[in-house]
């Protein structure tokens, strides 16, 4: 894919400056080609010019780093991270607040956003940003083992994912009975479902460090458990998604929990040998229930230096409006609008049994999968220190602990 392409509808002559033309920064992603495509439609919609600028993820944040920091009106609409980047774009006051907009029309109807992704794209109760692509976990396993085994049904609780991981993974010699992300950083989104079915947090509700408390304690303790004992023979401590879904569907593995939103691989026959019997599940319950994230992975604002902003905010009701969300999640891109996950043909396109997995996290997602902070990366490389620490059998509690106290210098050093 082109890591930088400008792509323009705007007739001939330099008019990028002028109010009738929309300056959108875009990541490559295909939202954004499908986005491209429907764009002649918005056009001849609002007489509007659409300006598109389509970077890589790295030239993105480099981009806006220098721009929105400078101040720079160039960019009118920005498509960012909100758990990401989110937290500290809003402090930094680089995005518009969008409340009475979002609010005040009824066409583009906020309150269908689903509760836990809109949290996401909101600072101090100011609407700065709409979420337009998201994320929820759900259990991905393997259809054929569980009935080798006698089981009848995927795992409802994480007691019963433990149970049976060991049962099919003493059935069927070299398959792991889990696996999932073993990387410090990368782990802790997929870890965040397991801390909140136990009940914890990364943050308590007074804005303190809450990764010692006893349900994180129990859900490091769990999660490192179950990869330990059930995991991969010589798993290694440094696995992203990319190497967890291999092992899966390379059939070495009997449950994975992981993104929706990268189900194709499993699925698809020319990337996985078990395509055929994969099956999806809501993420098992733990002490405090099911809670898997479902979180917002990308999300539109405005640029608050943009002196175009309210025809900026003609695009994005129009890109994160129902008409566009619903055409985007027929091509398999999940979105947060409520009435488009209600509509038959915004589910038509997922395997059915994913489709009411998601439906769960739905429900009883939470809208992070990471501390929500402003420097994200090295809140991720503490809080997954314990994560690591209990896969390779060291004392959790006490990794817990000292994550605990050095994640706790890191929000009073952020609070000053």
């Amino acid at each position: 894919m082109v890591s930088a392409l400008t792509l323009s509808a705007c007739s001939s002559g330099d008019d990028s400056g002028s109010s009738d033309t929309v300056r959108v920064t875009l990541v490559n992603h295909v939202w954004t080609e499908n986005i491209r495509k429907a764009l002649p439609e918005f056009e001849r919609e609002t007489g509007l010019k659409v300006e598109v600028t389509q970077l890589g993820e790295d030239q993105l944040s480099d981009q806006y780093n220098v721009k929105l920091n400078a101040g720079s009106s160039d960019i009118d609409v920005m498509m960012y991270r909100p758990l990401q980047e989110g937290r500290l774009f809003a402090k930094n006051k680089y995005l518009a607040d969008l409340t009475d907009k979002a609010k005040g029309s009824s066409d583009f109807d906020l309150a269908d956003f689903q509760a836990a992704p809109l949290s996401a794209t909101t600072y101090e109760d100011k609407v700065v940003g709409v979420p337009i692509i998201t994320e929820q976990q759900v259990l991905y396993y393997r259809k054929d083992l569980l009935e080798k085994s006698g089981f009848s049904a995927p795992p409802a609780t994480l007691d019963e994912l433990k149970t049976q991981a060991a049962k099919i993974q003493a059935d069927n010699p070299g398959v792991a009975g889990f696996v999932a992300r073993t990387g410090k950083a990368a782990a802790v989104t997929q870890f965040s479902s397991f801390l909140f079915s136990f009940g914890g947090d990364f943050v308590d509700e007074s804005g303190k460090s809450a990764v010692s408390t006893d349900a994180a304690k129990q859900a490091y303790a769990f999660y490192g458990g179950l990869l330990r004992e059930h995991g991969p023979a010589n798993i290694s401590t440094d696995m992203s998604w990319s190497e967890a879904m291999a092992i899966f569907t390379q059939g070495q593995a009997a449950f994975y929990p992981e993104a929706n939103s990268l189900y194709k691989n499993a699925t698809d026959p020319a990337k996985s040998k078990v395509s055929e019997t994969v099956g999806f599940a809501p993420f098992p319950a733990g002490p405090a229930g099911s809670k898997p994230y479902n979180v917002p992975s990308w999300g539109l604002a405005v640029n608050d230096a943009s002196k175009n902003q309210d025809n900026a905010w003609k695009f994005i009701q129009w890109a994160a409006g129902k008409a566009q969300t619903l055409e985007q999640q027929k091509a398999g891109v999940p979105g947060a609008r409520t009435s488009v996950w209600e509509n038959p043909e915004g589910i038509a396109t997922y395997p059915q049994d994913m489709a009411e997995a998601i439906t769960v996290s739905l429900a009883n997602g939470v809208g992070h999968d990471r501390p929500v902070v402003e420097r994200v990366a090295q809140a991720r490389e503490i809080v997954g220190q314990p994560i690591v620490d209990a896969i390779t059998g060291k004392d959790a509690a006490a990794s817990a602990e000292a994550a605990n106290q050095a994640f706790q210098k890191f929000l009073d050093d952020e609070a000053r």
